[in-house]
């Protein structure tokens, strides 16, 4: 179990031969084995970006491994874009075509799945939720739009599969959405269905922990380390997702659901980003042998109920998630039956994020099913906005008699 505290800044094979022995009855007899032609899988990928473009780069250099892989042709049919004219840094596969109308995909009976990196919660929503009603698998990253729609997502999969075979059901995928190259979605669906987790902690935002190494270890302020992380691009334009902890919220609420089944409003888990740390903060945590981490931690409060914040924390020295620098994630897993899991990797990027929609392709065109993508919902659980944790306090005042009588009093109080 990790041992954090709420940092509250507001107050601080094949044998060969020549001839072989066939009897005479075996002569025209067909071959016992048929080698059949591999079935085809079609693409159409939303986003020609950094996640797009390493989509399609990664099955252009292993599309003969992945078909021996699954039996499947796996093919890029179409990619839709907002610019066709746009100078892009990946080469168009043989037979694909560059469109720039969401239905040239959607309306395109040929296409078996849909991959969508666009990103945002608007026109991503109607491509995520018209390729399910058209029968298309779909396979995306968007955690934003899974962890403000999850219900109607869900709803939409039981509704689009009512009455079909469980062969022909359309899948939904998104191991990409929660912490970039790690498996994590993965391991929940399938690798502690037999365990009781009590608590998941985790760095799960590549910008910040950027940014707080470069706080912690480089001596960089808070404006330092964001231009830093701005021009290696970790950062976007309007960075107050990142750095407001609620991309960061949005990741924790999905893994809420698939650790526990709770469904729970990511509006209501509190949430504190990094806006307000300075230096300073990071000297003092330093002088308790510690650092500084913005994490997202979920954890069974008593039977029943479930608490959660995103928050920065005081991460002692000697916890393994005090060493994870750089835009790296990592995310701790409590649990009666493995006891403590670390998961940890690269969190965003291109071949890092590209890396986890392709393995849900992959297993999508094995044939891979997963009825439940979500997990069971949980009846006799739910979510309670209120926990207890120890807070460390920086206090600035004006040196006087009684002052610090005076501070401990308010904090006695309070």
């Amino acid at each position: 179990m990790v041992r954090i505290a709420s940092f509250a800044v507001t107050l601080l094979s094949a044998v060969s031969c020549s001839s072989a022995f066939v009897p005479k009855n075996m002569a025209n007899k067909p071959s016992l084995v048929e080698l059949s032609a591999a079935k085809t899988v079609k693409l159409g990928i939303f986003g020609g970006g950094t996640v797009g473009g390493g989509i399609v780069d990664i099955i252009g250099k292993k599309q003969k491994y992945f078909e021996e892989l699954t039996s499947a042709d796996i093919q890029v049919k179409k990619v839709c874009v907002r610019d066709a004219n746009k100078q892009r840094d990946w080469a168009t596969p043989e037979g694909c075509e560059i469109v720039t109308s969401y239905d040239d995909i959607l309306n395109d009976d040929s296409i078996d799945m849909v991959v969508e990196v666009m990103g945002g919660t608007t026109d991503a929503k109607d491509v995520v939720f018209q390729a399910l009603k058209n029968g298309k698998n779909v396979v995306t990253a968007n955690k934003a739009l899974i962890a403000r729609d999850l219900p109607e997502i869900e709803d939409l999969l039981a509704e689009v599969n009512a009455g079909k075979d469980r062969d022909d059901e359309v899948e939904f995928r998104y191991e990409a959405a929660v912490c970039g190259g790690i498996p994590v979605i993965r391991s929940m669906q399938s690798d502690f269905v037999g365990d009781d987790i009590s608590e998941i902690a985790g760095i799960i935002n590549g910008c910040t922990n950027f940014m707080l190494t470069a706080m912690d270890r480089d001596g960089y302020s808070y404006d330092e380390a964001l231009s830093e992380a701005s021009k290696l691009g970790y950062a976007e334009a309007d960075p107050t997702l990142d750095v407001g902890g609620f991309d960061a919220r949005s990741k924790l609420r999905i893994l809420m659901r698939l650790a526990y089944g709770v469904e729970v409003d990511e509006d209501l888990i509190a949430c504190k980003g990094i806006t307000e740390l300075t230096k300073l903060d990071f000297e003092y945590a330093k002088m308790m042998g510690g650092t500084i981490k913005l994490l997202g931690v979920s954890k069974k409060v008593s039977e029943g109920k479930v608490a959660a914040f995103v928050n920065p924390c005081y991460v002692p020295g000697d916890d393994s998630l005090a060493s994870v620098n750089g835009a790296t994630n990592a995310v701790e897993v409590t649990s009666f039956n493995l006891q403590s899991s670390t998961y940890i990797g690269q969190g965003a990027g291109r071949y890092p994020t590209a890396n986890s929609c392709i393995n849900d392709i992959v297993s999508l065109a094995k044939g891979d099913k997963t009825p439940l993508p979500f997990n069971p919902l949980a009846k006799d659980t739910q979510f309670v906005n209120n926990f207890d944790s120890v807070f460390y306090l920086r206090l600035g005042y004006k040196d006087a008699v009684g002052i610090t009588r005076q501070c401990g009093e308010v904090c006695e109080k309070h």
